[in-house]
């Protein structure tokens, strides 16, 4: 998988992007990275890229002229189409798992990172790209979100981790959150792991998991199990 970042700052992104999981998909060359950096493209001898919204009203707005030149440069040296372009912002459709696996199945993600105000409005009007939001809540810009969608995304590619298996079990994969879990020690601060999960009954330990992840989600997040009513029968008929 091939993914692209369109930022004003690109420094927000290299930490993270060298590190744990990540940077373990770009040594397996199962993903690469190209960041593309706005400054490059603006025609400002000060390489600004933002300017005051016109109307008046506080906050800034990135520039049109730069972003459309950095997307018709991405499409040109690398051969992606503007269908593939994810944009950042809170008026997007709210990110899930299984949106995670929608786009797991791309060959290319290319993300634009809003920043300030947002974007000049004539960019969306032009690119029609995929919008999505993270949740209900305000950040400094879309390098951030990009982050935490890569991240559920590649994962989600077999090799990236070790045990695909992994991933299949954890919160949301299948519409529940994920069961509790315990390691060593046996007995912490007299506090005991449960007995079912030393008896090496395998049968029964996957059902205890099931049934823990159910009544964790029906305490926690019903509202997943009212839209996943599959996986309700079949757990509540245990």
């Amino acid at each position: 998988m091939n993914i692209h970042i369109i930022t004003a700052f690109p420094n927000l992104l290299r930490g993270p992007l060298d590190e744990s999981i990540i940077k373990r998909s770009v040594e397996k060359k199962i993903v690469e990275f190209f960041i593309h950096d706005l400054r490059q493209y603006s025609s400002d001898k000060h390489h600004r890229v933002d300017d005051y919204p016109y109307g008046g009203g506080p906050g800034m707005i990135l520039k049109p002229e730069p972003i459309f030149k950095c997307i018709e440069s991405a499409i040109e040296t690398y051969n992606i189409t503007s269908s593939e372009i994810i944009f950042l912002t809170p008026q997007g459709k709210k990110y899930s798992q299984a949106k995670a696996k929608e786009l797991v199945e791309r060959e290319n993600l290319v993300f634009l990172c809003g920043h300030y105000k947002g974007v000049d409005e004539r960019v969306r009007d032009y690119w029609k790209m995929d919008e999505i939001s993270i949740g209900d809540y305000v950040l400094t810009g879309g390098e951030l979100p990009a982050l935490v969608i890569i991240d559920s995304v590649i994962r989600l590619i077999p090799g990236v981790i070790s045990d695909l298996d992994s991933a299949k079990t954890d919160s949301f994969y299948q519409g529940l959150l994920d069961c509790p879990y315990y390691t060593r020690p046996e007995i912490y601060r007299e506090m005991s792991v449960p007995e079912i999960l030393l008896s090496g009954n395998h049968a029964e330990i996957n059902n205890w998991k099931q049934q823990e992840a159910f009544k964790l989600t029906l305490k926690a997040r019903p509202e997943l199990i009212n839209d996943n009513n599959d996986n309700v029968a079949t757990l509540d008929s245990n």
